[in-house]
């Protein structure tokens, strides 16, 4: 051996002599067999050898040049000819062991059933655990195995005088020269078959309690064994291979554990007993889970993947190596980012296999648009199947991680919040897939948290007071400071936090306040792209529609042809990529038991939300309202997501798959809205408080089986429900008026639809009319504002609706014989037919919903519509519609298919009837109608009659109409009474009259800074409206009006004046001479 040994040589002494401190020593032994330290306790039998002398000191260097000991000798290394060395570890056995010399070989004890040696049962054992043989013709063993000729030992046996038995002093050499000659397999595969069958052997002679020194033999074997098996991983060179691109361990550790090329529990309980005293075997395990997860990140649920997941489920059960793993630099590399996490870190590639990845969707759901519902759902179902069974291989992936120490926790809690905070554009109005994670991934985080705070959710809430709100104030994992707060601007928000406070969090606050995020950034992030990409198919469906009606222009020039059949084919390759995501989305999402976890989860931060907000020990204390003043401004600085994830995930369950909810966990839903509509002003965003009532009127919407809804049966018996819920959507009604977005004109008419499905829902329960009508009484200009806005509401839809239809009519009527107009003409009337054909479809169903609310709610609160600042509203707009509806200009609503418009005019007009019956008994809303001069007729009500009568018997009954022509007479007499009156007046003095409607004033005021006077009716009824003087635009409330005592008391006495004059005039009459 020259003096300059190589690189490779170098790092072989050094592993070496790490194999032969590993030997065992004299006096102790550990229960695997393994030891350290001391030289072997037999001497080398005797050899005539120049090279060794009877104490087996070590082999000088055959070069001429001096050379330093050789590190090899501790294991009783002998170099041949200048080759590589031969390893001749002895066995070092009990204190009691004498050295195997000729000389002592036949006093060596027998087998008691066999009658053979210990040495011939030692050569036995060892040539078929190792599969090796020192005769040179032999090719298998008794079983028909390859075996491998050792011709190195046996040439050491020889050369030594040594009986050609296979024992320890020997297997070290064996073993080496065995694994360096393998041809068909490497050395690893090799190896570790042996270690699967010494550790058989071993197993077997202890259970069968064997001799003590065959035991010891056995132990030092798989020593031995091991160690190469580590030599195998960490330097392939010192068996002659070239260092492999990923680690050897790699495609072992996707074989099954049983497989004799697979890692079983027993090497990987030996290994990572040893990470102590050899520091290669840690960096090669992780090593080689890094492997794994780069391979992993190139697969998707197409591929074989499922080996690389059991692959680590196996590795993860063991703590120190899941320590070493959750430490390693690609566990969470610093640099890593939202596009690039699921392949950049360690766990990313596990959690990103999904149904959602791109080749799977379109491998579950081809051909898309030729699928029948049957295959859809088929295949959705199978998806659902693959995906579930990967989620539980997730979560115990992660719960063996969690649980194994206190670091790797919280590694893995940081993981998953870099993965969180990473991900918030996925919430972006335009989302840029390339810059963030996959939906796939996405949820796998989602439900693996979920599934983590399954322990502590339980029905009765026990462990609710452990999720501590101070945990965002007390360095959080989740970045919280740029997100929309709930009742708190950027300002305020920062103050409350950049109050940080002391203490640790606990594990029950990490987990849910992770889970909350994972929720906003997962599965409600995919919800959102679902709709939106429905949406997206829609309108590119319609656009493909519209260009295929150019296809005949190039039927002439074949090129442009097919040309134009590319691109199409191109456009619909697009759309069927689509509609493949768009199911497979579907089929993850509709997951029962996905939703059910999620819900039972958002019942939990229902429950954490109202004991914050209200400050009670809620749900064993009852939620008092309207809530108090919340001092500690906890509530007001949280996400708005907190209560949007609610709304997001119960909104998808009832909307898309009702049936999985139960009805008796659904009480603390029910109490959360109602506590947020009643105290409205804890949430400043108005959108998030209209989620709320689509809730309720999702839950109120009849479902197969449940005629009311989900909620529809609590609500008509909760006592929060029918004490708080009426108002509170009233309440609503009134603030969705302004919402401030450049949308709220239209937004709140779909807001107030589903409050008034929400309240013909509850209508029935005489409890809540009662609550009512109470109320009304009690706050008198609250109900006063409702009454208004619904009166505009009605007046606005009715208008629109009607208008429309006699748009259609028309418009349809000029369009019949088309050949009579011009192209551009013709084009632009059919453009505005359509307009008012989109316009009539949207208006109808609002409009019979808005006239039904004012049948209702004229019939509990006749006293509200008809207060003084009112009732001629509400009187000019039936007066109005009743003549559209049967005045001369009524042919005009005819149009063809009504129904395809909801449009009934008989009922229309019979709801409208309605209304004018539940108020026929204020004489105030007699004398209103009587005083309108533009659409009061009395005809109309005769024309009214005759229809019920002739054409739509059976909506209303010979009672009704006689009431209703009851009325009409009752209001002719009335106007003619009126007019009678206002004759009597004479010429009214101006400064009597009202500046804005022209009528005698009853009670004026004067406005404090126009100082305009005007009636107090006229005034009230104008800040219903806009809360300003109409005269300079002041801010103005009706309380800071001025009465005009005098100028009253001067109309009082005009008008006192003029019915004296009249009386006396008629006085006179009375008494002349015939």
């Amino acid at each position: 051996m020259s003096d300059t040994a190589s690189d490779a040589d170098k790092i072989r002494n050094k592993r070496l002599a790490k194999l032969g401190s590993q030997a065992p020593p004299k006096t102790t032994q550990n229960a695997e067999g393994s030891s350290d330290g001391a030289p072997p306790a037999h001497a080398t039998p005797p050899s005539t050898s120049p090279t060794r002398d009877q104490k087996d000191q070590p082999i000088p260097s055959m070069s001429n040049s001096k050379t330093p000991e050789n590190p090899f000798a501790r294991l009783g290394v002998k170099e041949m000819n200048g080759s590589a060395p031969q390893i001749d570890i002895r066995y070092s056995g009990g204190p009691d062991t004498l050295p195997r010399t000729r000389a002592n070989v036949d006093q060596s004890p027998r087998g008691s059933r066999s009658g053979e040696s210990l040495e011939e049962w030692e050569d036995k054992v060892l040539r078929n655990v190792f599969r090796v043989t020192l005769d040179p013709s032999a090719r298998s063993d008794g079983h028909g195995h390859h075996v491998s000729f050792v011709e190195g030992v046996r040439t050491d046996l020889e050369d030594q005088g040594q009986p050609l038995r296979l024992g320890l002093a020997m297997l070290d050499q064996a073993i080496l020269e065995a694994s360096s000659n393998m041809r068909k397999i490497n050395p690893l595969e090799y190896l570790l078959a042996c270690w699967k069958r010494v550790t058989r052997q071993f197993k077997h002679e202890k259970s069968s309690k064997g001799e003590e020194r065959r035991l010891d033999v056995l132990k030092e074997a798989r020593r031995l064994c091991m160690s190469y098996c580590i030599f195998a991983i960490t330097l392939p060179e010192m068996f002659g291979q070239d260092p492999p691109d990923t680690s050897p361990l790699l495609p072992h550790l996707l074989v099954d554990s049983e497989d004799d090329r697979g890692i079983c529990h027993d090497f990987m309980t030996e290994a990572i007993s040893r990470f102590p005293e050899d520091d290669t075997i840690e960096p090669a395990l992780v090593s080689a889970v890094e492997d794994l997860s780069r391979q992993l990140a190139k697969k998707t649920m197409n591929d074989d993947y499922k080996a690389y997941v059991l692959a680590l489920r196996h590795l993860i059960r063991y703590p120190p190596l899941v320590k070493a793993i959750t430490q390693s630099s690609l566990f969470l590399p610093p640099s890593a980012s939202a596009s690039d996490f699921e392949a950049a870190t360690l766990l990313g590639p596990f959690f990103a296999i999904s149904p959602l990845q791109a080749n799977v969707t379109t491998q579950y759901f081809s051909c898309p648009k030729t699928r029948d519902r049957g295959f859809i759902n088929n295949s959705q179902r199978a998806l659902r199947m693959s995906l579930t069974t990967h989620q539980q291989d997730l979560l115990d992936i992660v719960n063996h991680t969690i649980k194994s120490d206190k670091d790797s926790r919280d590694r893995m809690l940081g993981w998953f919040a870099s993965c969180i905070n990473m991900n918030h554009k996925r919430r972006a109005m335009q989302v840029d897939k390339k810059l963030v994670s996959s939906d796939g991934f996405m949820i796998n985080i989602t439900v693996c948290l979920d599934q983590l705070c399954e322990p502590f959710m339980d029905t009765q809430f026990t462990k609710i007071d452990r999720i501590d709100v101070e945990y965002l104030r007390r360095r959080p994992r989740i970045d919280i400071k740029e997100e929309t707060k709930l009742n708190a601007d950027q300002n305020a928000s920062d103050q409350f936090y950049e109050k940080s406070v002391g203490g640790t969090n606990n594990f029950i606050s990490e987990v849910f306040f992770l889970t909350l995020a994972a929720h906003h950034y997962g599965t409600e992030a995919t919800s959102q792209t679902l709709g939106q990409l429905e949406k997206d198919l829609k309108r590119m469906e319609k656009h493909i529609a519209e260009i295929e009606l150019d296809r005949h222009k190039y039927i002439n020039n074949p090129a442009q042809l097919v040309m134009f059949d590319n691109a199409m084919k191109k456009y619909k390759d697009r759309i069927d990529v689509g509609l493949s995501y768009k199911f497979a989305v579907q089929g993850v999402l509709l997951d029962e038991q996905m939703q059910a976890r999620s819900l039972q989860f958002m019942r939990y931060v229902i429950v954490w939300l109202l004991r914050l907000v209200s400050g009670s020990n809620f749900p064993k204390q009852t939620m008092e309202l309207p809530l108090k003043p919340d001092s500690t401004g906890f509530f007001d600085a949280l996400p708005e997501y907190f209560l949007e994830d609610v709304v997001g995930a119960y909104r998808f369950v009832m909307r898309n798959m009702p049936w999985t909810i139960s009805s008796t966990e659904c009480d603390e839903l029910i109490v959360l809205c109602i506590t947020l509509l009643r105290s409205s002003e804890k949430i400043k965003n108005p959108y998030l408080k209209s989620g709320l009532v689509t809730i309720l009127f999702a839950g109120s919407w009849p479902a197969p089986n449940r005629p009311k809804g989900v909620l529809g049966d609590l609500l008509m018996g909760l006592p929060i429900a029918t004490k708080h819920l009426l108002h509170a959507l009233m309440k609503f009604y009134i603030e969705v008026e302004n919402t401030g977005a450049h949308t709220q004109f239209y937004d709140k008419f779909n807001i107030r639809f589903e409050i008034f499905q929400i309240i013909k829902c509850i209508w029935d329960n005489r409890i809540y009319r009662e609550n009512l009508d109470r109320e009304s009484k009690a706050n008198v200009d609250f109900f006063v504002r409702f009454v208004n806005l619904l009166l505009n509401d009605v007046t606005f839809v009715l208008d629109e609706s009607l208008t429309a239809f006699q748009q259609i009519h028309n418009l349809s009527q000029e369009l019949q014989d088309p050949q009579q107009l011009e192209q551009g003409v013709r084009q632009e009337k059919e453009e505005s037919l359509s307009s008012a054909q989109g316009r009539a479809k949207s208006y109808m169903q609002l409009t019979n919903e808005t006239v039904a609310m004012l049948k209702l709610f004229t019939e509990a609160l006749a006293d509200a519509f008809t207060m003084p600042e009112i009732v001629q509203r509400l009187a000019d707009m039936l007066d109005y519609n009743l003549d559209v509806l049967v005045g001369p200009k009524s042919s005009e609503l005819i149009v063809e298919n009504p129904q395809e418009y909801d449009f009934q005019p008989k009922t229309l007009l019979s709801e409208i009837l309605d209304v004018y019956l539940n108020l026929r008994k204020k004489e105030s809303f007699i004398l209103a109608v009587a005083r309108d001069g533009r659409s009061y007729k009395p005809a109309n009500f005769q024309k009214a009659t005759t229809i019920f009568r002739t054409k739509a018997k059976e909506l209303k009954s010979s009672q009704e109409l006689q009431t209703w022509t009851a009325l009409g007479e009752k209001i002719r007499k009335a106007k003619e009474a009126d007019e009678q009156a206002e004759e009597d007046l004479g010429e009214i003095p101006d400064e009597f009259l009202d500046p804005l409607m022209f009528t005698l004033m009853t009670d004026p005021v004067t406005l404090p800074t126009s100082r305009t006077t005007m009636d107090r009716s006229t005034i009230r009824s104008h800040l219903l409206s806009d809360p300003n003087d109409p005269f300079n635009r002041s801010p103005l409330n009706i309380e800071d009006v001025i009465p005009n005592t005098e100028l009253k008391a001067q109309i009082e006495a005009f008008i006192a004046e003029k019915r004296g004059q009249k009386l006396a005039s008629a006085n006179m009459m009375d008494t002349s001479p015939d």
